[in-house]
């Protein structure tokens, strides 16, 4: 009788901290700073409106998973030279307008924080846009205004390449003595001063440490880093070392956790090396499909999913990697930013946006005060947003 009344109360106990689980996931406005779903759907012309089979995000899964706000990146690699880059931005704008238009009831552009408000309120989807690498502005300044204008609401200052006027954290790691420049130049400088008028935020993550350092001193609002993990926990030259978190949130900016296995657990990219050489000939078959090296790896990695989720992290090393910076800045400095649909590989558990109620789970375990998830899920955007934006 005692066991029976102990499984009672046991399934009661889980019963009830489900329901305060979902309670609280549902309350919160949650926000996602890093999705690739565009740039992807340029190339698959898969409707996000409907619900998909494959990928990370859709307007079905986004409200299965009670995603409230996305920001979508705009991206495209570094082969898209002078005369190229800026077009493809304004072409993967030009689908995310598409989008909203064929979906006016379920989600809305938005450029500030009292637009994202009204937005949840109406319970649509509030759309950002972040611009994912300078080289997309072709290093002309009247760039930025026309893509801030569209609603660009931050500017990744590099990708994995640097610009004339700012260095990456692979060129700076792997490519040093070959730049010619650290850093940001004069012009770089020129470039922050105009984003902090134009209210765009300046996005620190995919820099190399010269630049983050010369971006924050120049900066007069607080910038963030959209989608970065944490250097201490995997040592990968995308994620940040702890004077870098800590300088941050001395800006008052705020860290977007990746959840990119490769930026989590440091021995994945060996795992991934392996599987990539084992699978070449059906990566360079879907390379000649998609003509794009990560969708290529991403269908392969799905057609042998067995494999590929033997290399994925638990979700328990995320949530580490989230309580590792809560403990260093605070909770008022950390916040969500996926890379969904820019990767192959993501922790177990999280295959789309569906999973988010599993992190605010995660978090509830860890004791955290209901204050604190809600700012991590999205009350520290919105408030770097207000303070970039000014309203």
């Amino acid at each position: 009788m005692k066991k029976l009344f102990f499984l009672l109360l046991l399934v009661s106990f889980f019963r009830v901290n489900a329901q305060d689980t979902l309670l609280l996931h549902q309350r919160a406005i949650l926000v996602d700073t890093h999705n690739d779903a565009l740039t992807n759907q340029l190339i698959t012309h898969a409707d996000l409106g409907k619900l998909q089979t494959t990928g990370n995000f859709d307007l079905v899964r986004a409200k299965r998973g009670g995603l409230d706000v996305q920001v979508f990146s705009i991206w495209c690699g570094s082969d898209y030279g002078p005369g190229k880059a800026y077009a493809m931005a304004n072409r993967e704008i030009d689908s995310l307008y598409a989008l909203i238009a064929r979906n006016p009831d379920r989600m809305q552009l938005v450029n500030n924080a009292h637009d994202l408000a009204a937005a949840v309120r109406k319970q649509k989807l509030a759309a950002l846009i972040g611009v994912e690498g300078g080289h997309m502005i072709e290093n002309r300044i009247d760039y930025i205004d026309s893509l801030a204008k569209r609603g660009m609401r931050y500017l990744t200052l590099t990708w994995n390449n640097s610009t004339p006027w700012a260095t990456s954290a692979y060129q700076e790691r792997y490519k040093a003595d070959s730049l010619p420049h650290l850093g940001l130049t004069d012009y770089g400088k020129q470039i922050i001063h105009r984003l902090n008028d134009l209210g765009v935020m300046v996005d620190v993550s995919h820099v190399g440490e010269h630049t983050f350092y010369d971006a924050l001193a120049v900066s007069t609002k607080p910038v963030i880093a959209s989608h970065s993990c944490a250097y201490a926990l995997c040592p990968h030259q995308r994620n940040l070392k702890d004077d870098q978190l800590k300088a941050i949130a001395k800006n008052g900016g705020v860290v977007f956790v990746n959840f990119y296995s490769g930026f989590l657990d440091s021995t994945y990219n060996k795992k991934q090396n392996a599987f990539l050489a084992i699978h070449k000939a059906e990566i360079d078959s879907m390379f000649n499909i998609y003509h794009d090296g990560d969708l290529a790896t991403i269908a392969v990695s799905q057609k042998h999913k067995a494999e590929s989720d033997a290399m994925r992290p638990p979700l328990s090393l995320l949530i580490k990697h989230i309580d590792y910076m809560v403990k260093l800045i605070g909770a008022d400095h950390v916040g969500i930013g996926s890379d969904f649909d820019g990767s192959e590989s993501f922790p177990l558990g999280l295959d789309s946006v569906a999973d988010y109620p599993k992190v605010t789970a995660e978090l509830m375990k860890l004791h955290y005060s209901t204050r604190d998830i809600q700012n991590i899920l999205g009350g520290n955007f919105i408030r770097v947003l207000r303070a970039n934006v000014g309203k």
